[in-house]
């Protein structure tokens, strides 16, 4: 008989065995409990969330998903096929199409969905068993179409900021010699004597120049960096105000103003100068649009981001929302994208910087500034301002935001 061997146990004794480690049970009601939770977890989630089988069913769609591309949610829309649901967002058809089809899923990919003109962030990835078989799919998407905002004002402003340094060298370059014209077409104005052809097209020189004179001074003042003294601002009172500094800059005529600002308006923290030049020019092109006759009405609400909420209620609002609305003929359509950007000015003699500036400065306090302008005609443009308290803004009383936005 041949002996046992030494790892062997001894004769007579059974051989131990490790406990398997058995998963309990779980009750009908236990099951529900889990199923719930990660379902809400799940409809939770400030991401969006598209779930499908294998066969493109749709298993999950959460809020988000829903808002983030302007669907509305129906009670059917689980166990059809997703292309139905989100027949209106061919980009996202055309993604979800591709989960079973591509050998390496897209992560942390960006697609701009042409039907509501988001940009998304999204990652697309495969559900799988317990075998590890795939038997569905899942897109996690976000919208990041503020954050490429961000990014594109980000770029704007490298390149304003070389474009500034720039243009800063050649208007004081220019500067200089336009003021030698202007004052030797006076003096020759003057020894000319009775010569009205003379006097004519001297007069000519000199207001030629002055207009030259004053674009470059608009050049350099869109040019240098903006240094904001911060001070609680009563916006009432700079409405007032830009109203009598805009007759000085444009022919008024028969133009009503109404000013409609609530009495308990709270103020905003900025640069009174500032903001008094951003609603003086709008009023100015609100003159100027409406050639003489016609209605101005400047309004304000609280808002919480863009939404209004109720006069006094400021203990919620985020900022102040200011409309400068004019019964005019309105802005073209092929022209409304291009509004803000420097230079450009569907004026006859205009410099198109002036809402360049506007911009320029609203985006320095932080703020933002729309234009909408109805087929009908009429423009409307509204600034929103954010509340701050100036207790929140520490010790600083200057801010210097160098770059134009």
């Amino acid at each position: 008989m041949a002996s046992p061997h030494p790892f062997d146990p001894p004769l007579g004794r059974p051989r131990r065995r490790r406990p398997r480690t058995v998963e309990p049970r779980r009750t009908a009601p236990e099951l529900a409990i889990r199923s719930d939770f990660f379902r809400d977890l799940v409809g939770s989630m400030r991401n969006s969330v598209i779930a499908i089988t294998l066969e493109g069913r749709l298993v999950f769609m959460n809020a988000d998903a829903y808002r983030t591309l302007g669907l509305v949610a129906s009670n059917d829309d689980i166990g059809r096929h997703f292309s139905d649901v989100v027949a209106s967002c061919p980009d996202m058809v055309r993604v979800l199409n591709d989960a079973f089809t591509l050998q390496q899923l897209p992560n942390r990919a960006e697609l701009r969905v042409k039907s509501t003109g988001k940009v998304i962030g999204y990652t697309l990835c495969h559900v799988r068993n317990g075998a590890g078989d795939v038997t569905g799919a899942a897109l996690l998407f976000k919208d990041l179409t503020r954050v490429e905002q961000l990014e594109e004002r980000e770029r704007l402003r490298d390149r304003l900021a070389a474009l500034g340094e720039m243009a800063a060298a050649i208007a004081h370059e220019v500067k200089n010699p336009l003021a030698g014209i202007e004052v030797m077409a006076g003096l020759l104005k003057r020894r000319v004597g009775n010569q009205p052809d003379a006097h004519e097209l001297l007069n000519d020189i000199i207001h030629e120049a002055k207009m030259a004179n004053a674009i470059v001074i608009e050049v350099l003042d869109y040019v240098r960096p903006i240094r904001l003294q911060l001070e609680p601002v009563p916006l009432g009172q700079i409405v007032d105000e830009a109203v009598h500094m805009a007759e000085a800059q444009a022919l008024r005529g028969a133009v009503g103003v109404h000013v409609l600002l609530p009495h308990d308006l709270p103020p905003v923290d900025g640069d009174a100068h500032q903001l008094r030049q951003v609603f003086t020019n709008l009023l100015s092109n609100a003159y100027e649009a409406l050639n003489g006759r016609g209605r101005v009405i400047v309004r304000a609400q609280l808002v919480v981001g863009d939404r209004p909420v109720r006069t006094g209620d400021t203990a919620h609002a985020t900022g102040v929302a200011i409309e400068v609305t004019d019964d005019g003929p309105g802005v073209p359509e092929e022209v409304r994208d291009r509004i803000f950007a420097p230079f450009f000015t569907t004026k006859p003699r205009g410099s198109g910087l002036g809402l360049s500036i506007v911009r320029k400065i609203v985006d320095a306090h932080d703020g933002k500034i729309d234009l909408v302008s109805g087929p009908q005609g009429g423009t409307t443009f509204r600034v929103t301002l954010p509340i701050t308290r100036l207790e929140e803004a520490g010790d600083q009383g200057e801010r210097d935001r160098g770059e134009a936005a």
